[in-house]
């Protein structure tokens, strides 16, 4: 998938898109994804939703389709230039949806799910880096991975200790 939302988050009652920065005792500490970003807490109270783990409704009972793979859909059909924005009419948002999901189910998704859809699109296609994801060059990639720290063990002779954690006070 090459968005990459395990770190982006919806949070209820606030608006837009957020990049999760660290957890706290009492939330989240959150980065809004805008031009200047601006770092907040998102109290535990607050509903927090990892666009990884959002999918949409399907005609299958049993199957949805992952927001990843829907944005994945979008940029290789439209790029970065959607045919609509969140103010489009429902059919727009509607036939919009469909050329990109044809199977999804007309029934469980409604059209603010669909206005939400395009904003977090453009959202993430604007604030969030998309990487190519290639299947020839992971397994090279690894396997060079894997090669660098067996050459380090070979240089110096002997494994280094992991360092020691510091005690707190």
């Amino acid at each position: 998938m090459p968005f990459d939302l395990k770190e982006i988050a919806s949070i209820s009652g606030m608006p837009g898109l957020y990049r999760i920065v660290a957890p706290t005792r009492s939330g989240i500490i959150i980065e809004s994804l805008a031009e200047k970003p601006a770092r907040s807490v998102a109290q535990a109270r607050n509903r927090v939703s990892i666009l990884q783990e959002i999918s949409m409704y399907t005609n299958d009972a049993e199957a949805t389709v992952p927001l990843a793979d829907i944005f994945d859909r979008i940029r290789s059909k439209y790029g970065a230039d959607l045919p609509v924005n969140a103010k489009s009419s429902t059919q727009e948002l509607s036939s919009f949806v469909e050329s990109v999901l044809p199977d999804y189910d007309q029934e469980r998704v409604y059209a603010s799910d669909m206005k939400k859809l395009v904003q977090w699109y453009q959202l993430v296609n604007q604030y969030v880096p998309y990487t190519e994801a290639s299947e020839q060059e992971a397994p090279a990639s690894t396997q060079a991975e894997a090669e660098a720290p067996a050459e380090t063990e070979d240089k110096a002779g002997e494994k280094k200790k992991p360092a020691s954690k510091k005690k707190q006070a």
